[in-house]
């Protein structure tokens, strides 16, 4: 009786199958560099390398880009890096991403009430720097993270590199049962691109958007005792008849970014449909979002976005604040807008985070509460 009623419970466990577990967002960490103001670049560097009608449009995109500050490791306004070669623009991306992804991760660690030792997953996303011992090896010894931690080091993807990233390291939350940590860190303040080609129009504009941070975001089994957002899905759409409209070239002279006017547009064509078809699948829709985490990639884009997802200016606010305070930082970027959503005094129940970038690539990932939903 006993044998066949341990078989009984077998059989019922078997058909229930395992327990079910969410992957939560339970915390954040940021570092920043040095700031400074667009004005102060401007006039102190950038305005020296143009003359005539080039001057005037080079000032009116600067004026325009929506940054009114912005970080980096290496400023210009300090030590001028565009005559480097890669390889000591390399080197010298080690030494700065090291201490700037140390904070972040700490930080982030300390949100969710975790040690480094606890990860089971460490993962790195970054397109600005490659070294090898890299990041994830070097922090992983100086954090005191086990020696048996799985690490994923993502190169290359560019802005949308950290929902990957976090789809990534939730699925091996879900699988594993056990936390992991996904860090951001981009110094694109090391690939200042020479005087000859700053006259580009797509070169301009970079150098007007872009700036330096790392965010680490963790990923835990969800605890109700430690609330955070519910990762719920992560999704992507590339239109490869676009590919070539943004593009990040390594050259001999750092990397290189290629940026078309045409990047709007397309975006403009896919955002809507991948936005409401994630909502769908988990009978929401736009409707049922109160927090909007929208990667600032330029004034245009969030323009674009806000008309085609009808949006408020309300529900742009974030995004836009954040390409104000701290410029296109690409991969952590849409995590810096995430955490400022946390910030407020009433953080949102439901979030849509959006990104983009090579491919061209757009991905959404929907968050919830982790105390909604089942």
């Amino acid at each position: 009786m006993a044998r066949r009623g341990r078989a009984r419970r077998r059989s019922r466990l078997r058909r229930r199958g395992p327990a079910l577990v969410t992957a939560v967002l339970s915390g954040l960490g940021v570092a920043l560099p040095p700031s400074t103001t667009q004005d102060e670049i401007w006039a102190g560097y950038f305005s020296g390398h143009y003359t005539g009608a080039r001057k005037a449009l080079a000032q009116r995109i600067f004026a325009n880009s929506g940054v009114r500050t912005r970080q980096a490791a290496v400023s210009p306004l300090l030590e001028d890096v565009s005559g480097w070669s890669t390889e000591r623009r390399m080197r010298r991306y080690q030494v700065e991403a090291i201490p700037l992804g140390k904070a972040a991760v700490s930080r982030a660690l300390e949100d969710a009430g975790l040690a480094a030792g606890d990860l089971g997953l460490f993962a790195v996303c970054s397109c600005t720097g490659y070294a090898t011992p890299g990041l994830d090896i070097l922090l992983a010894r100086d954090l005191g993270m086990s020696p048996s931690v799985q690490r994923l080091f993502v190169g290359h993807m560019g802005c949308y590199a950290a929902l990957p990233g976090l789809g990534t390291a939730s699925d091996f939350v879900v699988a594993r049962g056990r936390p992991a940590l996904l860090l951001c860190t981009e110094l694109t303040s090391l690939h200042l691109q020479p005087p000859g080609t700053r006259t580009d129009i797509q070169q301009i504009v970079s150098h007007a958007l872009f700036s330096d941070a790392a965010a680490a975001a963790v990923l835990t089994p969800q605890d109700q005792n430690h609330p955070g957002y519910a990762v719920r899905e992560v999704a992507a759409i590339t239109d490869t008849t676009t590919a070539d409209h943004m593009t990040w070239e390594v050259t001999d002279l750092g990397f290189r970014m290629g940026l078309s006017p045409q990047v709007p547009s397309v975006l403009s064509t896919h955002v809507r449909t991948l936005v409401d078809d994630v909502l769908a699948r988990h009978g929401r829709t736009i409707a049922d979002v109160d927090g909007w985490a929208i990667h600032p990639g330029g004034p245009k884009i969030l323009d674009v976005v806000q008309e085609r997802l009808g949006l408020d200016d309300a529900a742009m606010s974030a995004s836009r604040g954040v390409l104000s305070a701290y410029g296109n930082c690409s991969s952590p970027t849409v995590l810096l807008v995430l955490d400022a959503l946390r910030r407020r005094d009433r953080p949102p129940d439901r979030i849509v985070m959006l990104a983009f970038g090579p491919g061209l690539t757009l991905y959404v990932t929907l968050l919830e509460g982790s105390t909604l939903g089942t």
